[in-house]
């Protein structure tokens, strides 16, 4: 991307960026508005023949009476909505992001060379790659003998993503590889959508238009990759979310963490589907919830130690001496983040200093020492993809300075 204006690709990821957060709320609100009024069907008198049932909802002032059919009504009815182009453009945007920030910009964000050195081609090619390839092997998954036991297929699915999590940490940047498994999940939400709800619908309107009742253990099969999509969603919008949070994608327990919030945010969803169904309410899911939070802060600080570095607070020995320590920090930050964070940034094509952040100075360097602490004491997240290849030895040298300057 060195040869393209940066004013043009910062103005046109934020124009996609925008695009992808709009059609994800529209696709995520209309999913959740349904699975809702879905869970909390009752039966009632003098429904229509076919229908499962009903729910009355009040909304803006207005009262609403919500029908659903076991399979599909008897006729067809003149005019309904579609739900279809949401979860679409939501996915095209986020390859478009993808692309954007990680594929054109893979030195910085991608690759991690301490973590795999490869080349940004393949980098981008395996990620694409592994989006199709772990579609193919959920879905195979859920048309087997798996796919008719809903718990262990869930467990089974579970454990295929936590195994992918640990595998992307081996490949791409820690920010890269947390992105990456969401992508994979938001993934198989769009896939559900396209290859499986979608040609239900179609499949069951063509058959009412035929005078014939549409086929209910497809409209079955349908349903579920629906249910899986509404449990997948709270976990797809933290680790897309991810990199503006260096302590759940940069620490060495990063897979863990994810596979922690793959695991939260289904608990999150069952507790509002069971309630919504009339089927109790299931309290000790906030007790896992507040467990799997706490065990995410502790994993996030326990990643710096384990690799080596103090931990912040904790005045380990040093042979420096204490102005010296503060000079050699200085020192550090300068020559391995002031060519991105300064006035005149000599980084590529950048015309201003990274997320407006300025250390060139030690003035400027002091006062960023909580930032500092968290991007490259705590976690390993600057500089991105290691690229001006700071040390282990150096970022224990800046815990050090940080603990002594407390």
């Amino acid at each position: 991307m060195d040869h393209i204006n940066p004013v043009i690709t910062e103005w046109l990821s934020m124009a996609v960026r925008w695009l992808h957060v709009t059609a994800a709320m529209i696709w995520v609100g209309s999913s959740f508005y349904f699975t809702q009024t879905d869970m909390k069907l009752r039966p009632g008198v003098g429904l229509p023949q076919g229908a499962l049932g009903e729910a009355w909802q009040v909304h803006g002032g207005n009262f609403w009476h919500m029908v659903r059919y076991k399979v599909a009504p008897e006729t067809m009815p003149k005019t309904f909505t579609w739900y279809i182009w949401e979860s679409r453009i939501t996915w095209l945007s986020g390859v478009a992001l993808l692309i954007l920030v990680y594929y054109l910009q893979a030195d910085l964000f991608l690759i991690d060379k301490s973590v795999m050195d490869l080349s940004p081609l393949s980098a981008a090619l395996f990620s694409l790659i592994s989006l199709a390839a772990v579609w193919i092997i959920y879905d195979r998954l859920c048309k087997s003998p798996l796919g008719d036991n809903d718990v262990v297929l869930a467990a089974v699915v579970h454990v295929l993503l936590v195994i992918l999590s640990y595998a992307f940490t081996r490949v791409f940047s820690g920010r890269a590889a947390i992105n990456q498994i969401g992508a994979v999940v938001g993934t198989l939400m769009v896939a559900n959508a396209f290859f499986v709800i979608h040609p239900t619908q179609r499949k069951s309107v063509a058959a009412l238009l035929a005078g014939t009742m549409p086929d209910a253990v497809s409209v079955a099969k349908a349903r579920q990759r629906s249910i899986h999509n509404n449990y997948l969603t709270l976990p797809v919008i933290l680790l897309m979310l991810s990199n503006h949070y260096p302590l759940l994608y940069a620490t060495r327990y990063n897979w863990i963490i994810a596979a922690i919030v793959l695991a939260l945010g289904p608990v999150i969803r069952h507790f509002f589907n069971t309630r919504d169904s009339g089927q109790g309410t299931l309290w000790w899911t906030w007790l896992v919830v507040a467990l799997g939070m706490v065990a995410i802060a502790v994993l996030s600080s326990l990643g710096a130690k384990a690799n080596g570095i103090a931990p912040l607070g904790t005045r380990s020995e040093t042979t420096v001496a204490s102005d010296k320590l503060e000079s050699a920090a200085d020192e550090i930050v300068i020559s391995r983040c002031s060519m991105c964070h300064s006035q005149e940034p000599a980084w590529g094509t950048m015309n201003y200093p990274g997320r407006g952040v300025l250390l060139d100075t030690p003035e400027a360097i002091h006062a960023r020492e909580r930032q500092i602490a968290v991007v490259a004491v705590l976690s390993r997240a600057m500089p991105p993809g290691n690229i001006t290849e700071i040390t282990a030895d150096e970022r224990e040298l800046l815990a050090n300075w940080i603990a002594h300057s407390r």
